[in-house]
């Protein structure tokens, strides 16, 4: 059966849960599918984690014809497939992984109609056999969205901009009836314009949800002498009873490298990834990672952005990230069930050299510029005594009340001072600097510097200079940092670092309001000081049974050969744990817990959940009730109730002895509807000779698939006969099957 609008729902509550097996909706994802349910261009800016790729594959199943994604991650697509295909949901790639004749059957599987979600990298997109393909596809099946994912890769401005991006507008070109939904997880202002801009999108609706994770802690620690024993504290750290995956980044191969060997020596599971390795081994790496046969992957940042590991417990920067945009970017990874995760970095003066020198092998000194500015502006974040969450969000624009109650700045607050005067001071410097200059010049001329610029512009004749040689530079900076974040001056983010005054400045200077900062006191923290165990809500029997439904996830997942978090996600078994559901009635109440995935994993997860409660003196409950098979999904067989007039005309002219396909030819349709008219009229009881159809050989072969994987899934079918099977035989097949046996 094809997954799609045919499923009847009360609601989009209902759907969701249905196919995903979610009882409500998060962030704007409800008035986002909305939109795309009425043909609207729609940009989405939503935080990793927050359900992003939700906003696209639930309107795919509700609209008919099929949705184009184009995601420039291959490791993202495979995983977002597996995910949808564990589902019952008919999704397929196209990439350069495939073979011609893999590419050849799943083209032919998406002109059968049978597939909903169609993956493709962008460089694919514009090649003239795949835009014929296209055509096709719109002629047939019909196109219904394009969901453009990372579309932050569009614009210069991006922290991650990929030139193929740039030719994406000539999908409105090309299809311009058919609506776009733009969607990614970090954007300022400028790329969020610059987005719609670039996508030609109509009047777009945009929806920007909070980039606040408040299941993530960060922290900043004082990377000493003995760097990796520093490391290997906070690593251990999270491996407990119930062991968290971690992602180590550093910014070069050789530091990957040499951190990876150093932790297998003292045994840890660790593996490293990064470009210099092949093909081969980065995607061993990788799968290793996301089945949970290795718990830590070293990696530069070439890792993370394509993977769809949901349960990652931390991410630790060894070395200094680029920007303040990649960080939000690379410590998301973390904690995308939503659980408790923790963000670390490790940070060194050392490391800002390298990132320096790393900036003056760019050829472009605008990029180089913009790169500085970046550079200064993840020093300020590492240094600054303010709230970690406050910097981060107000990078994006967003405005945050501290304490957020969850970073190390919050839980261990630095002491708190009155700098009224010194705030005084330093905005009438940038007052009489005309408000032209960064943090810098102003700090320059504040402690009376003989700079030759200083001298040049005369900034030595102004009446703030070399009013604040009682503070440091450094105390200086910790006070204009301190304005930027309480809102009492701003800075302009386009590369140039420019202060500039607003209303809060003038408070300020007419004495309206006082200035109260915190002072930083660069004390290096001890490590594990504010240890923070992701499972603790859980008792203790709670988190015995937590470990066998884990052993009971990874059996199942790797006899399947897909990642432990496709059969079910940390958050659900969590939730088993706690609430121990034994019936199908309790189980389906489980977050994550669909239609599908209640007929697939129900009985054998409550079997262990009872079997536990008995051997713990648990209150059991005899299950009365008996979990859905396959078959249940499957929808009443077509009475002759349903059977329409052109069913009966294609059936008339098959009467007459014409083959399908020149009833097709007569009839001027497809051969698959007149395919799906035979099948329906077998499944009602008219009389068809189906071995005039398909030969008793084959009907044989389909027939013992049917009897080994049952008869919901014409994909699950053909996956057990092979793929020189049709899904049109196999749907006459199945039609006279169930005729025979309801």
């Amino acid at each position: 059966m094809s997954t799609s609008a045919t499923v009847q729902t009360s609601s989009l509550e209902g759907a969701l849960k249905h196919f995903f097996g979610h009882e409500q909706f998060r962030f704007d994802q409800k008035p986002i599918i909305e939109q795309v349910l009425k043909n609207r261009d729609v940009s989405v800016i939503m935080p990793t984690g927050g359900g992003k790729s939700l906003c696209y594959q639930l309107p795919a199943l509700l609209r008919p014809g099929i949705t184009i994604v184009i995601s420039p991650l291959i490791a993202l697509m495979q995983d977002q497939v597996t995910a949808l295909q564990d589902n019952g949901i008919g999704a397929t790639f196209l990439n350069s992984t495939l073979s011609f004749e893999q590419v050849t059957a799943r083209q032919k599987d998406i002109l059968s109609g049978e597939i909903k979600l169609l993956y493709v990298a962008p460089e694919r997109l514009f090649t003239s056999s795949f835009t014929d393909f296209l055509n096709k596809v719109s002629q047939t099946v019909g196109i219904s969205t394009f969901a453009i994912d990372e579309a932050h890769c569009v614009s210069e401005w991006g922290h991650d901009f990929r030139p193929e991006y740039r030719q994406l507008f000539q999908l409105k070109q090309c299809y311009p009836q058919i609506p776009i939904i733009a969607l990614t997880a970090t954007a300022t202002a400028r790329v969020r314009n610059d987005i719609a801009q670039q996508l030609r999108l109509t009047d777009p609706e945009i929806y920007v949800s909070s980039f606040n994770r408040q299941n993530l802690y960060y922290e900043v620690i004082q990377k000493g002498k003995k760097a990796y024993a520093q490391l290997k504290a906070k690593i251990q750290e999270h491996q407990g009873k119930n062991k968290g995956a971690g992602i180590i980044y550093c910014l070069s191969r050789k530091h990957v490298n040499e951190i990876a060997s150093k932790l297998q020596q003292d045994g840890f599971l660790a593996l490293p990834y990064h470009a210099g390795l092949s093909s081969e081994i980065r995607e061993s790496n990788q799968n290793r990672f996301i089945r949970d046969d290795v718990q830590l992957i070293v990696a530069t940042i070439a890792f993370g952005m394509g993977i769809n590991k949901p349960d990652v417990r931390f991410v630790i920067h060894y070395d200094l990230p680029r920007n303040l945009e990649s960080y939000y970017q690379e410590a998301g990874r973390a904690g995308r069930d939503g659980e408790a995760a923790k963000c670390t970095i490790l940070f060194g003066w050392g490391d800002v050299h390298t990132v320096k020198y790393l900036i003056g092998q760019k050829t472009d000194p605008n990029e180089q510029r913009i790169a500085q500015q970046q550079l200064n502006q993840i020093i300020q974040y590492t240094e600054s005594p303010i709230c970690r969450r406050k910097i981060q969000l107000g990078y994006f624009g967003e405005h945050f009340e501290a304490p957020c109650n969850n970073c190390d700045n919050c839980l261990n607050p630095s002491p708190i001072e009155d700098w009224t005067i010194e705030a005084q001071k330093f905005l009438s410097c940038v007052y009489r600097c005309e408000q032209r200059f960064g943090m810098n010049h102003i700090i320059d001329v504040l402690r009376g510097s003989r700079r030759k610029r200083i001298l040049e512009l005369q900034h030595d004749q102004l009446s703030t200079y070399g009013i604040g040689q009682e503070r440091t530079a450094d105390e200086w900076r910790m006070l204009c940092r301190a304005l930027i974040h309480q809102d009492y001056l701003e800075e302009t983010t386009d590369g140039y670092s420019v202060l500039k005054l607003n209303n809060n400045s003038n408070k300020v200077l007419k004495k309206l309001i006082s200035v109260e900062i915190p002072i930083a006191q660069r004390i290096v923290k001890p490590i594990g000081s504010e240890k923070r165990d992701a499972s603790a809500e859980l008792t203790e029997i709670e988190n015995a049974l937590m470990s066998q439904l884990r052993s009971l996830r990874k059996q199942l997942a790797d006899e399947q050969s897909v990642p432990p978090y496709i059969v079910f996600s940390d958050a659900s078994l969590r939730q088993m744990a706690q609430d121990r559901p034994q019936t199908p009635e309790t189980f389906s109440g489980i977050s994550g817990v669909g239609n599908r995935k209640l007929i697939q994993y129900g009985e054998t997860f409550t079997q262990v959940i009872r079997q536990f409660c008995a051997e713990n003196g648990l209150e059991t409950t005899p299950s009365e009730q008996t979990f859905p098979t396959t078959d249940a999904t499957k929808p009443p067989l077509t009475s002759k109730s349903e059977i329409t007039s052109t069913h009966l005309t294609t059936y008339e002219l098959y009467q007459q002895g014409m083959s399908l396909a020149d009833v097709a030819l007569r009839r001027n349709i497809r051969l698959s509807t007149v395919n799906g008219h035979i099948a329906k009229l077998i499944e009602a009881g008219y009389e068809v000779d189906l071995n005039k159809l398909v030969a008793v050989e084959r009907q044989q072969v389909i027939q013992a698939a049917i009897l080994k994987v049952g008869i919901a899934s014409l994909r699950n079918i053909r996956e057990e006969t092979g793929e020189t099977y049709d899904y049109q035989e196999i749907a006459l097949v199945r039609a006279n099957w169930e005729a025979k046996h309801q």
